[in-house]
């Protein structure tokens, strides 16, 4: 190949005509740091051009065609279908900026292990098998639409792996440590904390709530709506997420005084920063910020990276070691069928049975007694 000359910036530069598009010749500008690195270039892209690959389109990003597809999607599945595949397109988040044609199969394997490993925000525990195929089977559609517009000649997304989905990081109540560090720590997100350790409140149902559904003369908050999120956004539902949930909490005299002196800057007990009803975003962006803080404070190995469930059932197992009956759990909760209070119940029993018992193994232990 011919010399090429070499640029005031230090690179070479070479260029590749693509062919006329609209009645105008197209050219392709390639760049690398030494003319055999420019040659490897040219030589690749003349060899996408012969197979019919749409070169010009490669520097398209992989958010690009995720949005392109998603349009696709949207005519043709139903609403809470579009929403799941919707929030799988959410997690491949960091493909969003690279271009379409460089990314790897690594790369897409580097988040699939990332979430097999690391608690999600909604339920504190690695992704299930299920979802990790599920994102990957997006991946793989997405990458797919580039290749059937001859973006693209290989499917990334297709040799990638799931392994098996971690299972040491579970949901659990907080401990008494980690509820002071709530209780003690004055921050933007404590008031929504502090009503959902104390309340039992999912999410969808905290960021709706106003002050008018809260008594604090009766020491009650009726819980009367929920959002649900849609692209991102809050939709307002004056219904719950089961007839269950569409019931009065009755809170203890410790959340009763905590809110007393709260600031009351809007209807909405825990606004957006400005003032509005909380998107999915502003809400994740207000709480990756509290754990951050959280951690700054007392140690980032004393404080777990907790969720609003965490606190949903933390307040569950306060009203268990309260000794509040089954019944009322349930309704104080929320929750549609008795079965779900019943096994977190059952599963504390055995818990707690088995700590009391240890008490005895410590007794006997201190008291050297032994069988003579």
């Amino acid at each position: 190949m011919s010399k090429l000359k070499k640029r005031a910036d230090g690179r070479f530069q070479s260029k590749v005509y693509l062919g006329v598009y609209d009645g105008v010749s197209k050219y392709k500008f390639v760049y690398g740091k030494s003319q055999k690195e420019v040659d490897e270039k040219v030589f690749a892209l003349k060899l996408s051009l012969k197979k019919g690959i749409d070169v010009g389109s490669q520097d398209d990003t992989f958010k690009d065609w995720a949005e392109r597809w998603l349009t696709f999607k949207k005519l043709e599945v139903s609403h809470n279908w579009f929403l799941s595949i919707f929030n799988r397109i959410d997690n491949l988040e960091p493909l969003y900026n690279m271009q379409i044609s460089k990314i790897k199969s690594s790369d897409i394997q580097y988040l699939i292990n990332h979430y097999a490993t690391e608690p999600c925000e909604q339920t504190g525990k690695p992704y299930s098998k299920k979802t990790l195929n599920d994102l990957k089977i997006v991946a793989q559609s997405v990458f797919k639409i580039a290749i059937d517009n001859r973006v693209i000649d290989y499917n990334p997304a297709s040799s990638v792996k799931i392994p098996k989905a971690a299972e040491t990081v579970t949901k659990r109540a907080l401990n008494e440590d980690e509820r002071n560090f709530i209780t003690d720590t004055p921050h933007r997100a404590q008031l929504a904390a502090m009503i959902m350790m104390f309340s039992g409140l999912r999410r969808g149902e905290l960021i709706p709530l106003t002050w008018s559904d809260i008594d604090l003369k009766n020491k009650t908050i009726n819980v009367n709506k929920s959002v649900e999120m849609i692209d991102g956004k809050p939709v307002l539902k004056y219904m719950t997420k089961s007839k269950a949930g569409m019931r009065v909490v009755f809170i203890p005299q410790l959340l009763v005084e905590f809110l007393k002196v709260q600031k009351r800057t809007s209807l909405l007990v825990c606004p957006s920063a400005g003032g509005v009803i909380m998107t999915r975003s502003a809400w994740r962006k207000m709480w990756e910020k509290y754990l951050s803080d959280l951690k700054l404070k007392y140690g980032s190995d004393a404080v777990p990276r907790f969720t609003a469930h965490w606190l949903r059932h933390t307040f569950i197992t306060m009203m268990y070691f309260a000794g509040v009956d089954i019944l009322t759990a349930k309704e104080q909760a929320g929750h549609a069928d008795i079965k779900t209070t019943m096994a977190i119940y059952t599963h504390l029993d055995k818990q707690f049975k088995k700590n009391s018992m240890s008490k005895l193994d410590d007794f006997l232990m201190k008291n050297k007694l032994a069988i003579v």
